[in-house]
């Protein structure tokens, strides 16, 4: 991902004033880091949150895109209000697995009152994906938990628990990534899927959201940049 972006950065008219890729650098390029004006976040699940807790210690906003450290967000999205800083977060920043999303809640709403289907989410990404399930998966569990009072909690396995949701996750090589949402009963099969061909257009939604952020204050993510494009 940090490739993809910093050649279509390079491309839109951007300076890349730093790039970070262990602890040395932030020791030998943090001049440049107070010089720059936006940073982007993808990295681990184990060093985003601190990532960009740094990044505000240098002045910086950041747009992030790394999944798995939920458990530290309120403590990020705490310090970037008291700071008056700016985070853009999403779990995916293509724009179209967000028109999914909508697509996914939607659904959800529908099919709450159909007892008859079982639910079930399948992610397939690259094997060198440290996180699973991937954090797009996640939001669409929740997104459908929170609609759904039939379901309490995702599970990464099978399950036969109508108050669990499914989450089968598959790794295989080169794949950038591929999400559907499955409702099948003993009649019929509904289902949404998105399959992302490159990793081109979460690089473009990263970018879309840095272009966007400048003048802005507090925490954001996808829905609030889609919304003003509408």
């Amino acid at each position: 991902m940090g490739k993809e972006i910093e050649e279509l950065a390079l491309r839109r008219g951007h300076q890349i004033k730093a790039i970070i890729d262990n602890e040395e650098d932030w020791q030998k390029q943090n001049q440049a880091l107070k010089e720059a004006e936006m940073a982007i976040e993808f990295s681990m699940p184990g060093t985003a949150a601190n990532n960009i807790l740094r990044c505000f210690d240098l002045g910086l906003d950041v747009v992030s895109g790394t999944t798995a450290w939920d458990a530290s967000f309120e403590h990020v999205k705490s310090t970037c209000i008291s700071k008056n800083r700016a985070l853009f977060y999403a779990s995916n920043f293509s724009p179209g697995m967000n028109i999914v999303f909508e697509l996914n809640r939607k659904l959800a709403i529908m099919m709450s009152r159909q007892d008859a289907y079982n639910i079930q989410i399948e992610e397939t990404h690259h094997k060198a994906k440290k996180d699973q399930p991937s954090g797009t998966a996640i939001t669409l569990a929740n997104d459908i938990i929170d609609i759904n009072p039939e379901k309490m909690r995702w599970l990464n396995e099978t399950v036969e628990n109508k108050e669990e949701l499914e989450i089968i996750s598959i790794r295989k090589d080169q794949v950038p990534g591929t999400h559907s949402i499955q409702y099948d009963s003993d009649i019929d099969s509904i289902e949404i899927r998105h399959t992302a061909h490159s990793r081109k257009g979460f690089a473009l939604g990263a970018l879309l959201a840095t272009e966007w952020l400048p003048g802005r204050k507090g925490c954001f993510g996808m829905q609030d940049l889609l919304n003003d494009i509408k």
